[in-house]
């Protein structure tokens, strides 16, 4: 059994570790933190990724604390529906879609590594570099006290997120992003379930403003709430690239005068935020190589694209899935492992990052502001036909991996809910 060892207990590396458990190796994780706590706020688990969670056997548990989506719906600056389409298994899919808390997420990976590997997660270890010779490759740690160490084993999986130390050595001339000019604003809200409690909106006019809405808890501590995971995003100063910064949405909430939805008051929403973070939209340019001997990236330190569209969290699950599979293909050869790994999901997932720090399927709001020059509109059929929004639809789900069921060029799979709607 090959001796390997996973850089960062995130939702990547603790998803590799169970993967790796699956086909009977045992790693073990490095983690820089001293304790895992459930921090951060709402990520999108499409359908591709609550696959991999059944394949894991962790399907029940995930449902336990996540929410089903069931609608999609996309509004202009004024709160006027441009298009919506179903979701997950509403949509025909095998899986449903479902929206989570990340720490809450990682957590419960955290636990499922615990119950079945045992202790195989070291805290308070953070690798900050790493050498290899013909026998396997030694680790440099820092511990919390300030020892240092050095650790040997056959091989690295290096899912140590945005700040990968692992990253950065092996890619020291790609090793310094460029902030996009964008600041991003999460937060998380208690209030009454709106809609029936399965519905994410987007938002504005992408010229002013963005703003993602969904629930990622309900009844929460037994007050029939849902908590609200909203995120906005708008021009701003650059700041440090951390997910847990605290933010101030202060002089952002004008921005959202004109947006006027009959089940959702954005506005106060966010001024009823229990928490905000802020982070800066990050270019981190994609790599053309993933791996160095017998050491690999995987997730966020292969290929960190903005927090758009729920695609970070869900191709590390794939990544998982994959690289395990050409190691148990290659046992005695890690290289060989991650070379295939490599050539099966780089271009892929560079195609997903390069797409993501565009619009993505957001871009349908873009056009609306463009056609009708930032106003409100009479019939958004003269606008946006729905046949135009479903190709652009269509297009996305298949680049990243989840193509509509049963969808031809043809026919329409979105639907209109509001007045405007013409089917």
């Amino acid at each position: 059994m090959i001796d390997i060892a996973i850089v960062g207990a995130g939702p990547a590396g603790l998803l590799t570790a169970l993967r790796l458990h699956q086909r009977g190796i045992r790693p073990t994780i490095y983690e820089s933190v001293p304790e895992l706590k459930p921090l951060g706020v709402g990520v999108d688990i499409k359908t591709v990724g609550t696959a991999e969670l059944d394949d894991l056997g962790l399907l029940d548990e995930f449902r336990s604390i996540s929410v089903d989506a069931e609608d999609s719906i996309f509004f202009n600056h004024y709160g006027q529906e441009i298009y919506a389409e179903k979701c997950g298994v509403h949509m025909g899919y095998l899986h449903e879609q479902r929206f989570v808390h990340r720490g809450r997420l990682q957590l419960l990976l955290y636990r499922a590594v615990l119950d079945r590997l045992g202790d195989v997660v070291a805290l308070g270890a953070r690798v900050t570099g790493y050498a290899q010779d013909e026998t396997g490759v030694s680790l440099h740690l820092e511990h919390r006290d300030g020892r240092t160490e050095t650790v040997h084993h056959e091989a690295v999986i290096a899912a140590d997120g945005i700040k990968s130390a692992v990253r950065r050595q092996m890619h020291p001339d790609q090793a310094e992003p460029e902030f996009s000019g964008i600041t991003m604003w999460r937060g998380t809200t208690l209030r009454p379930p709106f809609r029936g409690g399965h519905t994410i909106c987007h938002i504005g006019d992408p010229h002013i403003s963005s703003m993602i809405v969904y629930p990622i808890a309900h009844d929460v501590d037994g007050t029939g709430l849902d908590l609200i995971n909203w995120v906005v995003e708008t021009n701003g100063e650059e700041t440090i690239e951390d997910w847990n910064q605290i933010g101030d949405i202060t002089d952002v909430i004008p921005l959202y005068d004109t947006v006027e939805i009959p089940f959702l008051d954005v506005q106060q929403l966010m001024r009823d935020a229990q928490e905000v973070y802020l982070f800066p939209l990050i270019r981190h340019a994609p790599l053309d190589g993933w791996v160095d001997g017998r050491v690999v990236l995987l997730g966020d330190a292969a290929h960190a694209m903005y927090p758009r569209g729920g695609n970070g969290i869900t191709q590390a699950m794939i990544d998982a899935r994959v690289v395990v599979e050409h190691l148990v293909a290659h046992p005695d050869d890690p290289h060989r492992a991650f070379v295939e790994y490599d050539e099966a999901r780089r271009a892929v997932v560079n195609r997903i990052a390069d797409n993501m720090r565009g619009e993505g399927y957001e871009v349908i709001r873009r056009i609306v502001a463009d056609r009708t020059d930032g106003k409100p509109f009479d019939d958004i059929e003269e606008v946006l036909p729905l046949a135009e929004a479903d190709g652009i639809f269509s297009r996305y789900h298949a680049l990243v991996g989840s193509p509509r069921p049963g969808h031809e060029a043809h026919e329409t799979t979105g639907f209109r809910t509001g007045e405007a709607a013409t089917r």
